[in-house]
């Protein structure tokens, strides 16, 4: 009896860090994102980013992704890419197309480790719209409304962040409810 006791203690305690370690992020398309793994270890567990996922993989960027870092992902939904016009991507998801897609994905990263508070406080500061530099060499420009942040890509194109501050072991990921494109 002590021993079934013992091993459900266990099985609670274990159970409960599971759930205080899930608990410190959000959940992003219906998994636990966990501050100890890496932005791809993440990625592929939500079932919302599986085209996300599969654009990473086709672009040839998982390793660089899966790095030290530190990164900032506006990640795109499966929604997100939906809504682009019809055959767009499978259209960059063909071998030939790699450098575009490249560029459009980098166009979402961003080399520090920046929580939404960081941007929402650079914005301030820079009098309501700070831009931020990509990867990818676009420009993003910020802007806060009510509590939120909206990043305007180089043709005009606005996305908002959906969820953020999803810390990763090598950066943070904010959900983004539309593809943001680079100037081509």
């Amino acid at each position: 009896m002590i021993k079934s006791l013992l091993r459900g203690f266990a099985l609670a305690t274990a159970l409960s860090a599971v759930a205080f370690a899930a608990a410190k992020n959000p959940i992003v398309g219906g998994a636990a994102m966990f501050d100890s793994k890496n932005i791809i270890e993440n990625a592929v567990n939500s079932k919302d980013h599986t085209t996300l996922v599969a654009a990473v993989k086709a672009a040839g960027l998982v390793g660089t992704l899966e790095g030290k870092g530190p990164f900032t992902v506006f990640a795109p939904t499966n929604e997100a890419f939906a809504a682009l016009p019809k055959g767009t991507v499978e259209t960059l998801l063909k071998p030939e197309n790699k450098a575009t897609l490249t560029k459009v994905l980098t166009c979402h990263v961003v080399a520090a480790d920046a929580m939404a508070k960081t941007v929402a406080k650079m914005i301030k500061e820079d009098g309501g719209e700070h831009d931020i530099k990509t990867v990818g060499g676009c420009v993003l420009k910020a802007r806060e409304s009510m509590g939120k942040i909206t990043l305007t890509d180089e043709n005009g194109g606005v996305s908002h962040v959906t969820i953020a501050d999803v810390k990763q072991s090598n950066g943070v990921i904010h959900v983004v409810d539309k593809v943001l494109l680079p100037k081509m």
